[in-house]
């Protein structure tokens, strides 16, 4: 999780946090929301079902938008989202260095 909380890194790439704002019953209900929409995907892939692949597709971005995880960004200081950048090419590439450094 970068220092500042909006973000952990997975392979070096930054994913947004789920917005910490939310409280913990209406985190909890968007999470079950997200993973019902994935278990749906998969089943539409394994069926070869396009239609309902697309409308799982479109749940599980509803899902992310409502937890913070994607659309308009969480925070209020103007400050630029590097969702899905490589953290050594945002502003966290120092503290990206650093932690990696650390871990070795």
């Amino acid at each position: 999780m970068t220092p500042d909380g909006r973000y952990f890194v997975v392979r070096g790439r930054l994913w947004r946090a789920t917005n910490p704002a939310l409280s913990e019953d209406v985190r909890q209900r968007f999470v079950q929301q997200l993973m019902d929409a994935r278990r749906d995907v998969g089943v539409a892939k394994r069926v070869g079902n396009g239609s309902a692949e697309r409308d799982a597709r479109n749940r599980v971005d509803a899902a992310k938008r409502k937890l913070g995880e994607r659309g308009p960004v969480w925070w209020e200081d103007g400050a630029p989202d590097f969702n899905r950048h490589l953290a050594r090419n945002t502003p966290y590439a120092e503290w990206f260095v650093a932690l990696d450094a650390k871990d070795s």
